[in-house]
């Protein structure tokens, strides 16, 4: 059987552990400023010196897999996700009281990070693929410590018909104010699925005035084709084909 492996297991050591499943639990380390000057009260030490204000730090542990075929990719851990949850950090504040809804969301990695500054709610959605819905509670449960948020874990199959979406599905993607997805783009079907499913939730929120705002990391993976003679990033290409003269209503910011 074919596998991949995120290449990012490489680059890091994230301090992989077995679990008792035989996936791997890994430690996603972070930190971000303190609040800003106008937020803080100056203070003092015992000595009378300035306290300075350091980075805060965390760590977020979650449960993934190593290697998988093409079709469970979204038991690891990708570079989009990362960068994502780095950008959410970045805009705490904006989105401290966002009802938000990530899509493909993998592990959880984004949805975790997004609830542990933000007070709302949170929607992590996947398709129940290799019994990924079960992994991401668990990966849920295990930060709880850190969230300040609500997380509820939802199927999204993309490629399911709108007929069958479940209330509850619906409703979240009613009240939900931000859309967020990382590295959801690596195959020609799915894109025009999520392409679909991104027109669909805009529609909605056209029809229910309630404006939604769209948060996207993808890595624009290269490959030499002979056909091209070239490196090229044909997955890439092909969403900006699909997405260049589409502007759903309510569409506010594309990361």
């Amino acid at each position: 059987m074919y596998t991949v492996r995120s290449e990012i297991y490489s680059e890091t050591n994230y301090q992989p552990e077995s679990s008792e499943n035989g996936q791997i639990v890994s430690k996603f380390r972070f930190r971000y400023p303190p609040p800003s000057d106008s937020d803080v009260v100056a203070s003092v030490d015992n000595d009378g010196d300035l306290d300075v204000q350091r980075p805060l730090r965390g760590t977020i542990e979650l449960e993934h897999s190593g290697a998988t075929e093409i079709k469970l990719v979204g038991l690891q851990v990708w570079r989009g996700a990362l960068l994502l949850a780095d950008y959410l950090f970045a805009q705490r504040k904006e989105l401290a009281s966002k009802t938000i809804m990530e899509l493909g969301a993998g592990v959880g990695l984004s949805s975790i990070a997004a609830a542990i500054h933000g007070s709302g709610q949170v929607y992590c959605t996947d398709v129940n693929l290799g019994n990924i819905l079960e992994l991401i509670r668990g990966n849920v449960q295990r930060n709880a410590r850190l969230l300040q948020g609500q997380v509820s874990v939802l199927e999204y199959d993309f490629m399911a018909p709108k007929s069958q979406l479940s209330a509850e599905l619906i409703e979240a993607i009613d009240v939900s104010d931000v859309i967020m997805a990382a590295d959801v783009i690596y195959d020609d079907a799915l894109t025009d699925a999520f392409v679909a499913v991104i027109e669909h939730i805009f529609a909605r929120a056209k029809a229910s005035g309630r404006p939604k705002c769209i948060y996207m990391a993808l890595e624009k993976r290269y490959v030499f084709t002979l056909e091209d003679c070239d490196s090229v990033a044909p997955m890439y290409e092909h969403f900006l084909r699909r997405t260049a003269h589409k502007h759903p209503a309510g569409l506010s910011t594309v990361l």
